[in-house]
């Protein structure tokens, strides 16, 4: 429960640290038992599950904003040229700290496909907590 409200709240424009505590679950596991298991594999979709639901809210949010006002925060400028540049595919860096939020709620505002977006964004953030988990596996594997 601690790690879909972590991820939920991470990918919003609330503050969270879903890495953190992802990985701290996931080393508790690592402690117990080095291999992979189902526990373990409940961890990383319940992590994408919350982070890409948090992500869908801030592209939900995005719909409900009329027109772009100009904005003087240069990330802010630079997602959305590569959104307009790159289209719907910017979704895969959704997992993206700071410009990633800002990624699906330019998504949201762009109308891009609610379909494909929700595909792009579990995918991006599947990536996120995979890379996180094979990251962390071989350090741990060292260390214990």
């Amino acid at each position: 429960m601690t790690m879909f409200f972590s991820g939920l709240l991470s990918s919003t424009l609330l503050p969270g640290n879903s890495e953190i505590i992802f990985t701290a679950l996931a080393s508790q596991h690592f402690v117990t038992n080095i291999t992979l298991t189902s526990s373990l594999t409940t961890l990383v979709i319940v992590a994408t599950l919350g982070n890409s639901l948090g992500s869908l809210i801030t592209y939900a949010m995005g719909l409900l904003v009329p027109h772009p006002k100009k904005s003087d925060s240069s990330y802010t400028q630079w997602a959305l040229e590569k959104s307009k540049k790159y289209g719907i595919l910017v979704l895969l860096f959704s997992w993206l700290p700071i410009v990633g939020d800002i990624f699906c709620g330019i998504a949201g505002w762009l109308r891009f496909n609610p379909w494909q977006s929700i595909i792009l964004i579990i995918i991006g953030k599947l990536l996120r907590y995979l890379f996180l988990l094979a990251t962390l596996y071989p350090v741990l594997k060292y260390v214990l």
